[in-house]
């Protein structure tokens, strides 16, 4: 527990009034702290033959702090570490007179407590229990069943900042022990930064509501597959759960292509199709200002701001035509808004391959449902699902299969109107990117689209470039 070095009183006047043996005997100087250091503890000091009888007074009374060691000091005492400064005078006037009238017991501040080796094997959780127990008991509250739930099951790190789940810490008692509550759980989880997430806005930028509870920024830097991401976490998101996504994007062969990414964020896609799948030149949509201010300063990062364009605003309103080798839409959970556009962009003249994201739902007996903006896609939708053709890939389950048909014939439809002429739409590859929630799953369909008049090597092509990942 830290306790404010630049106070300028002595430990037994912080500590609370002298007693009979006290007073600070010699070399008590000792204990008193180098006021450069920063942490301390409260420990009761006396003669080494009284230090058993003292630690058994302690662990009855549950004064006693586990987490350091007993310390020898080099005038020969020893000092018991306790909780807080919940030890008062009279557990020190019982200490001298029931079990050792010759003992000077006293309270002193002890710097640089070495953790008992108990502390040391603590899980981080443990340890956080731990240090809020003994925070909450020393400021003399009890700890109960409700302030141990309240405490965060989860959280995630960034550097030095600890990034805190929604559903901690919401009980009222906390608020009383800010801001030292922020500091001693930091501490605990061994950062210097602390912020605490809520839920993702429900608006298209899906920004995150994350408040900063310690430290003067939330910019943090983090390092996926070789590739640095720095951003806010109070302003943007970072989804671990789209490693396997970003692997797979990253091993696809896009040597001299364009793509436009109408999805961007901080560039969780944008960047591995530069710096690894060896993109030409990367359009890159977002409409968060704080997002691509991130995402700029991430192509400045790694070296490649001179390949991409940041495409700031609604990408439905975007001003590209016919130049896209490759359209990445990963947007969950659903990327349909962005259908249009992607065909839009895409080259008129060879076509090219869309990845489209979908939270896909796998409810038994439920008929899939795929929203459609013409009557003659809905048509087109209906015809693929009864139609019982196969697709010409394996595909894991039944539900991602007939979402992955309804999503071709409906591309085709809007190639077909937006060029005024027939394309051809082949699955190549369906994609699982992980379990969204029970019966939900986040897929990627690869989704090769050719004008007729296209001459066939293009398939070839396309089933090379997005052939990297494992099948499912």
């Amino acid at each position: 527990m830290e306790q404010d070095a630049a106070a300028g009183t002595s430990a037994a006047e912080a500590l609370g009034p002298k007693g009979r043996g006290a007073g600070a005997p010699e070399g008590s100087n000792m204990l008193e702290a180098k006021s450069g250091k920063s942490e301390f503890i409260v420990a009761v000091v006396t003669e080494p033959q009284f230090t058993q009888h003292c630690r058994e007074y302690l662990e009855g009374h549950q004064l006693l702090d586990r987490r350091h060691r007993v310390k020898q000091l080099p005038d020969g005492t020893m000092a018991l570490p306790v909780l807080g400064e919940s030890v008062a005078e009279r557990h020190l006037e019982a200490l001298r007179q029931r079990g050792a009238p010759q003992s000077t017991c006293r309270l002193a501040k002890l710097p640089n407590p070495v953790p008992s080796k108990k502390a040391q094997s603590c899980s981080p959780a443990q340890k956080l229990r731990q240090e809020l127990q003994c925070l909450v008991e020393g400021q003399g509250h009890t700890w109960s069943a409700e302030l141990e739930k309240d405490l965060p099951r989860s959280w995630q790190r960034h550097g030095d900042l600890f990034l805190l789940n929604e559903d901690s810490f919401k009980a009222a008692y906390w608020k009383k022990l800010e801001p030292g509550l922020w500091k001693t759980v930091a501490s605990a989880l061994g950062g210097q930064r602390l912020a605490k997430r809520g839920r993702v806005s429900p608006g298209g930028t899906r920004a995150p509501k994350v408040i900063l509870l310690l430290g003067a920024h939330g910019w943090v830097e983090h390092v996926d597959n070789g590739i640095r991401y720095t951003f806010d976490v109070t302003q943007s998101m970072f989804s671990f759960g789209n490693i396997t996504e970003k692997l797979r994007v990253a091993s696809m062969a896009c040597a001299g292509e364009v793509l436009v990414d109408l999805y961007a964020g901080i560039g969780y896609f944008t960047l591995p199709f530069l710096i690894h799948a060896n993109a030409a030149f990367v359009h890159a949509c977002e409409w968060d200002p704080h997002a691509a201010a991130a995402l700029r300063k991430n192509l400045e990062l790694n070296g490649v701001v001179d390949r991409c364009c940041i495409h700031l605003g609604d990408n439905r309103k975007l001003k590209l035509w016919s130049i896209a080798d490759r359209v990445n839409l990963g947007l969950i959970p659903s990327s349909e808004e962005g259908w249009p556009i992607a065909c839009q962009v895409l080259r008129q003249d060879t076509g090219g391959i869309l990845h489209i994201h979908h939270n896909v739902e796998s409810f038994p007996g439920k008929e899939l449902q795929l929203p459609s903006s013409s009557e003659a896609g809905q048509k087109e939708q209906r015809a693929a699902r009864n139609s019982g053709r196969q697709t010409p890939v394996k595909v894991a389950k039944l539900e991602w299969r007939r979402w992955a048909e309804a999503v071709s014939a409906r591309i085709g439809v809007l190639l077909l109107q937006l060029h005024r002429k027939p394309w051809e739409t082949r699955i190549l590859h369906v994609q699982l990117v992980k379990s969204y929630a029970p019966h939900v799953d986040h897929v990627v369909l690869d989704l090769d689209c050719r004008p007729l008049s296209c001459p066939g090597e293009g398939v070839g092509k396309a089933e090379r470039s997005c052939g990297q990942g494992p099948k499912v």
